[in-house]
C-alpha cells in the first residue's frame, strides 16, 4: 500500500523542519497583530462557485467535488480565501469593534491537477487575509509580511512582481479592448482560451498553454485602462512599498487566475538556481467585491496564499540549514526490576518540569541502553540501579565531557534544570 499520488507523508525528521518553519510564521503573525483562524476541510460547492469563479482552472478542472448522504454538493477546501470570506460573512465579524479584521491560516489544500515537483494534489498553504480596510498601506502591509516570512529564514534569490487590475470600471474596459485584440486571431487560441475569451478575457493573459502566442507580446495592457482613481491608488500601494525599503517590478502581464482579484496583484518568486520551472513561491491580491458576493456587506480586503511545500524548495534550493536541536535531554538507564519501577516515577518527574526525558522499554542490558542513549544524542545519561535506589541516590553522567556525580534523587529535578539551562552540560 503507498499513499494517494499526489500527496506525500511527512516522517519526523521532516516535520521538524516545518515546526521550525511554522513557528516562524506564526511569530511574524502575532508581531504584525494577525490572529488565526481554521476553517472546514470542505465546504458546500457553492462556496467556491462564487467565491472563486466559475470560469476558473481549479472549478472547471481541480475540484474534489462530491455529493454527501444528504444529496448536497460538497468541495475539498482548494484555496484559503473563500472558506474565510465565508467565515467573515457567518460570524459577521464585520460588526467587530477592532477593524480590519487581520487572519491567517496554516492548512491543507486539496487540488486534481498533474502532480510535479512542488505541486501536489494535497497540499499546504500559508495565507493571510485583511478584510475590511481599502488603505493602499494595508496592501503595502500584507505584501510586507509574506516578504519578512522569506527573509527571516535566510532566502536572498526573492523577486516581488506587482500589477494593478483597477476597479470595476477599468477592468470593464479592459476586457473590451482585450476581446478586440484577440477576436481576430481566436481559432489559434487553445480550446480553454477560446471559452475565457467569451467568459473571462483577463484570463487569456495567465493561459501556460498560449503564452508564446504572438498575440500575447501585443495585448493591451490593463495599466493603460485604469481610470484616475485606479492609477491614484496603485501609486499609492507603490510609494507605500518604496517607504518601507520592499523592492519591486511592475509586470503589465500579471493577472493572478481567480476571479475574485481587482487592484493590487502580485507574486513572489524565487531567482534560485536549479529551483524549476515553476518560480511562483506567493500570490495574491486585492478583491473587494467577494464578501458583498458572498452574502455579506460591501468589505474591501485583501489576502495573499504561500505554498508550504514550494517554501521548504526554495530553502533547500538555497541550500539554507534549518536550526533544529535532535538531541535528547535526558536518557534513564534502569537496571534491576526495582529500579526500572522507579525510573518510570523518575521520567514522569523530568517530564512534569519541562525536560525532555527518554527511558528504555525494550528490556535491554545496560549496554545496550547506553548504546539507545548514544542514538538519541542525550545529553545526559540518568543511571539508576537497585543499589543506587537503597541508598536514594541516582548517578549523572554528563555525555559531552563523560563527567559523573551521584546526587540525591529528590534533588534530580532541581539539578537537571540547572544543569540544562543555557545549554550547561557539566555534571
Amino acid at each position: 500500500m503507498k499513499a494517494p499520488r499526489g500527496t506525500a507523508d511527512l516522517l519526523p525528521k521532516d516535520t521538524k523542519r516545518w515546526q521550525y518553519v511554522e513557528n516562524k510564521i506564526k511569530d511574524i503573525c502575532r508581531r504584525y497583530n494577525y490572529h488565526e483562524i481554521r476553517t472546514p476541510v470542505f465546504e458546500h460547492t457553492e462556496v467556491f462557485q462564487r467565491g472563486v469563479g466559475d470560469t476558473t482552472d481549479i472549478v472547471q478542472k481541480e475540484m474534489y467535488t462530491f455529493e454527501d448522504r444528504g444529496g448536497r454538493s460538497i468541495t475539498l477546501r482548494p484555496e484559503g480565501t473563500a472558506s474565510v470570506s465565508r467565515a467573515f460573512v457567518q460570524y459577521k465579524l464585520y460588526g467587530e469593534a477592532n477593524q480590519p479584521v487581520k487572519l491567517y491560516y496554516l492548512a491543507q489544500m486539496f487540488r486534481y491537477e498533474r502532480p510535479q515537483k512542488g505541486r501536489m494534489r494535497q497540499l499546504n498553504q500559508f495565507g493571510v487575509e485583511v478584510l475590511g480596510s481599502d488603505d493602499p498601506s494595508v496592501d503595502a502591509e500584507v505584501i510586507d509580511l509574506a516578504m519578512t516570512v522569506y527573509k527571516e529564514l535566510g532566502l536572498k534569490s526573492i523577486k516581488l512582481v506587482i500589477n494593478s487590475l483597477g476597479d470595476q470600471e477599468s477592468r470593464v474596459e479592459h476586457r473590451n479592448a482585450l476581446v478586440k485584440h484577440f477576436t481576430p486571431v481566436r481559432s489559434e487560441l487553445c480550446e480553454d482560451c477560446q471559452s475565457r475569451l467569451e467568459q473571462n478575457p483577463l484570463r487569456v493573459l495567465d493561459c501556460k498553454k498560449d503564452h508564446n502566442h504572438p498575440a500575447m507580446k501585443t495585448a493591451p495592457s490593463i495599466l493603460d485602462y485604469l481610470n484616475e482613481e485606479s492609477k491614484e491608488y496603485f501609486e499609492q500601494v507603490k510609494k507605500y512599498l518604496t517607504k518601507i525599503g520592499i523592492e519591486y517590478e511592475v509586470d503589465p502581464t500579471l493577472v493572478r487566475g481567480l476571479d475574485y482579484y481587482n487592484h493590487t496583484t502580485f507574486e513572489i518568486m524565487s531567482d534560485a538556481d536549479g529551483f524549476g520551472a515553476i518560480t511562483t513561491l506567493a500570490g495574491g491580491g486585492r478583491y473587494n467585491g467577494l464578501i458583498e458576493e458572498l452574502g455579506g456587506p460591501e468589505t474591501p480586503a485583501i489576502g495573499f496564499g504561500m505554498g508550504m511545500e514550494r517554501l521548504m524548495m526554495a530553502l533547500e534550493a538555497e541550500d539554507i540549514s534549518i536550526p533544529i536541536d535532535e538531541r535528547l535531554d535526558c536518557f534513564v538507564v534502569a537496571v534491576g526490576d526495582e529500579a526500572k519501577e522507579e525510573a518510570a516515577r523518575v521520567v514522569r518527574e523530568l517530564r512534569s518540569m519541562g525536560i525532555q526525558t527518554d527511558q528504555d522499554y525494550l528490556n535491554r542490558k545496560m549496554k545496550g541502553q547506553l548504546k539507545a542513549a548514544d542514538r538519541y544524542q542525550a545529553k545526559f545519561v540518568l543511571i539508576l540501579g537497585d543499589e543506587e535506589l537503597q541508598e536514594q541516590k541516582i548517578t549523572v553522567k554528563s555525555m559531552d565531557t563523560g563527567e559523573q556525580r551521584e546526587i540525591p534523587l529528590n534533588t534530580l529535578s532541581e539539578t537537571m534544570q540547572r544543569l540544562l539551562v543555557g545549554g550547561q552540560t557539566d555534571a
